[in-house]
């Protein structure tokens, strides 16, 4: 059941940690370019339902209604490779009445090496009609509790946010060796 409490902050970002696996890698060692979606959507999967009490089927069975993707941006920076470790960060960048966008980021499991950046574009549409709709005030509610708000996406374009990570990336690496 989606339920916000207007009185609590809702973390802004999910965080996981994962193990690259051999099964998912190419003949390099690489990560197979498609399983970077597994790896973002069940990271964030495995988080939702503890940082913020929702279950995507609570809004499939409450309101009839799912996301649909819609669209992906995504830029692999560095290659992740078999038997690494990786932390993998997902958050809400920016929603409208009946778009949600979502953006993963993938880095070292010391988060000092920017791995890749995905942005998917989800549609909220009725499950029975397949239609697009508009989001219920309830999720709404949801959306605007666990936004973030640190970049503006509005005039902020896909390559230039990779640029930005990846700035925010060499400035950790760069503090932490001195």
């Amino acid at each position: 059941m989606l339920q916000i409490d207007p009185n609590k902050i809702y973390p802004k970002e999910t965080v996981s940690q994962s193990i690259i696996r051999f099964q998912d890698c190419d003949p390099l060692k690489h990560l197979n370019n498609a399983k970077y979606f597994d790896y973002f959507f069940n990271a964030r999967e495995d988080q939702v339902p503890k940082l913020y009490g929702l279950n995507p089927l609570d809004i499939f069975q409450q309101f009839q209604a799912a996301w649909v993707v819609y669209n992906h941006q995504i830029a692999y920076v560095r290659s992740a490779m078999v038997g690494e470790w990786v932390t993998i960060y997902s958050r809400l960048i920016h929603y409208t009445d009946d778009t949600a966008v979502i953006e993963y980021v993938m880095a070292c499991e010391e988060d000092v090496t920017f791995k890749s950046l995905l942005w998917t574009t989800l549609k909220y549409v009725d499950i029975k009609t397949g239609k697009k709709q508009m989001h219920h005030p309830e999720v709404m509610n949801y959306l605007k509790a666990i936004h973030y708000h640190d970049f503006d996406f509005e005039k902020t374009p896909f390559d230039e946010r990779v640029k930005q990570i990846s700035a925010q990336y060499k400035a950790k690496k760069s503090n932490r060796t001195r």
